[in-house]
């Protein structure tokens, strides 16, 4: 795929902020511009920055409606009324639930948990649900990462006589449900002063505030914190402010002391023994996580992310692995079939959205298929398939800054139902109204995207030279992790390097490039995936602008720093310098 380089230009401002870091801080220009682009502008923001605090987090009680949540929440558990603990399917919902049960499990045996199945209920609160908890005795129901625009399921369940706390942080609609209280920070009324929490954030800020009533231990909190980064990292939500220490203090946990049913899908993953990463969580344990409620239940994600059995946890583990091998053959044969489709469409090429459906997809995978079908053709994408009474229900995914989630708003007047955010979307809709659907979302974007969104763009740092690469500055980039969202991991560009000695092809079938590369003063190792077909062009001298980050590699009980290539472009003419001097690696 073709990239746009944009490399960041600080302003007038920002580069007497990094002039005065320098000094300050006794830092390198590379160094400081690093803090510079986080809006770091002086020395002690810097420290504050670089050790996160938990004391840094805001007051929960900022949050509207959180005295009315903590109030009957309290009143519940000192009468011993049934409580219900519902959320979403996926990882965002399930961890969330996994987290609230953790907690008030402290406090009462008269819990129960609830997970709607994908296929039969759909996203979000369903009366099945509701039915459910009428059934068992509930009388409260507190609802995770979803709920926001439940206002018919809210009004059902209070003349069942039950009531409910709403903590969701999905754009809210024209009315708000009218539950005990409902917790979103995204509400036009709401003066939480972050307002990018996932919805397990949500639901642990609602748990800070009963803990901190109670005068508790708040180790109980930190205790839940891997919970809640795995819901941060594979909701894709900004890696910023609250959520940043959040994940920071959660991955921390992960690392020495993770629970036992998170150890055991750790070991399925195969990364116990390793540093885990924000990284990790994304495409190691969420997808396992979310296949289980794609393939079979989220619920029984929720019982593994539970358990305390380590015999039980390892069935489990074993188990959800299973479903992940599964989903993904259902991927693969989604996404082949997808572009069978478009291959057929004349019009196909020339269009500024894809909008693919076929009655025999497994729902469960389609978002996935949208993401893969991106990687293809760079474009607002949405793919569908049968739901139930001749409705057809679909995922959208968006390309880099454009508001997919806008776009479907526009027309909800063809839509059974919808939600979501900016990036990634749900909806439903008659089948007979998908041609008119796929026109009109066609139109709009057509008219809303901007041209830098139609090519994917790598978002970078500054240009470097590698002697800039020293120690100082590798250890400030390990102190902006974790790094996610809106604080991505750096990617720096190193204009004209030349081969050194050792750049060749690697790989089973010589598919990836290993590169050894000099800009004549330093030189340095690095992989680059599916570039193996530029070996010969730098083994023959030619230079090379390339992109990337830094990673440390061990090897032989040997660290050193290397680049993991994102990208590589051909220089314009070739300046191969002569009888330059032996570099020293970096």
């Amino acid at each position: 795929m073709d990239y746009n380089w944009q490399i960041w230009q600080p302003d007038s401002e920002q580069t007497e902020v990094c002039r005065l870091l320098e000094q300050e801080l006794n830092i390198s220009r590379p160094s400081a511009m690093l803090l510079a682009r986080r809006g770091i502008t002086t020395g002690q923001q810097a420290r504050e920055y670089v050790r996160p605090s938990l004391d840094s987090l805001h007051d929960p009680m900022l949050m509207k409606d959180m005295d009315r949540a903590v109030e009957r929440l309290t009143r519940a558990l000192a009468a011993g009324e049934r409580i219900m603990v519902y959320g979403d399917y996926d990882v965002d919902g399930t961890t969330a639930v996994a987290l609230v049960y953790k907690i008030l499990s402290h406090r009462t045996a008269n819990l129960c948990f609830y997970i709607p199945d994908r296929y039969t209920e759909g996203y979000g609160i369903s009366f099945k649900g509701i039915d459910t908890a009428k059934e068992d005795g509930c009388t409260l129901i507190v609802a995770l990462d979803c709920g926001i625009k439940a206002v018919d399921k809210v009004e059902y369940a209070s003349r069942l006589g039950i009531d409910f706390i709403i903590c969701d942080h999905h754009t809210p609609g024209d009315t708000l449900p009218e539950a005990v209280a409902v917790l979103n920070m995204k509400r036009s009324d709401c003066p939480y002063p972050y307002k990018e929490l996932s919805g397990c954030g949500v639901g642990f800020k609602f748990m800070q505030a009963l803990v901190e009533k109670e005068k508790g231990d708040k180790n109980e909190l930190w205790n839940v914190l891997p919970l809640l980064a795995m819901s941060i990292a594979s909701d894709i939500v900004p890696v910023t402010g609250e959520n940043r220490v959040l994940a920071y203090f959660g991955l921390k946990q992960l690392n020495t002391a993770p629970s036992v049913g998170i150890k055991c899908l750790m070991d399925v993953a195969g990364i116990t023994g390793k540093q885990i990463t924000i990284s990790d969580l994304v495409y190691k344990l969420g997808p396992r996580i979310n296949a289980s409620g794609r393939m079979h239940s989220g619920a029984y994600a929720v019982e593994l992310l539970l358990c305390e059995n380590e015999e039980q946890a390892k069935l489990k583990a074993d188990d959800i692995n299973k479903y992940n091998t599964e989903r993904r053959d259902f991927d693969t044969q989604t996404k082949e079939q997808a572009l069978a489709l478009l291959a057929q469409d004349p019009d196909n090429g020339t269009k500024a959205t894809t909008v693919v459906y076929s009655s025999g997809w497994h729902k469960g995978v389609i978002g996935i298929a949208a993401s893969r079908l991106i990687e293809t053709f760079y474009r607002p994408t949405i793919v569908l398939t049968d739901s139930d009474g001749g409705i057809i229900s679909g995922s959208a995914r968006s390309v880099s800054g454009f508001d997919i989630y806008s776009a479907i708003d526009s027309c909800r007047d063809l839509l059974t139902n919808f939600g979501g955010h900016m990036f990634a979307a749900g909806l439903s809709m008659k089948k007979e109204n998908l041609g008119e659907f796929r026109e009109r979302f066609e139109k709009y974007v057509k008219e809303h995207i901007r041209e830098d969104q139609k090519q994917p763009s790598l978002e970078i740092e500054q240009e470097i030279d590698l002697e800039d690469i020293t120690p100082q500055f590798f250890n400030i980039i390990k102190h902006l992790e974790p790094f996610g969202p809106q604080n991505p991991r750096p990617l720096f560009v190193t204009r004209r390097l030349i081969n050194n000695r050792y750049t060749k092809r690697v790989g089973k079938n010589g598919e990836h490039l290993k590169l050894d590369v000099t800009d004549t003063k330093v030189a340095i190792s690095g992989i680059a995936f599916s570039k193996g077909d530029m070996a010969l062009y730098i083994q023959n001298g030619n230079p090379v602008d390339v992109c990337y980050n830094l990673e440390e590699n061990t090897f032989n009980n040997n660290t050193t720093v290397q680049m993991m290539v994102q990208d590589i472009k051909l220089c314009s003419t070739k300046e191969t310098p002569k009888d330059r001097p032996a570099a020293e690696e970096a």
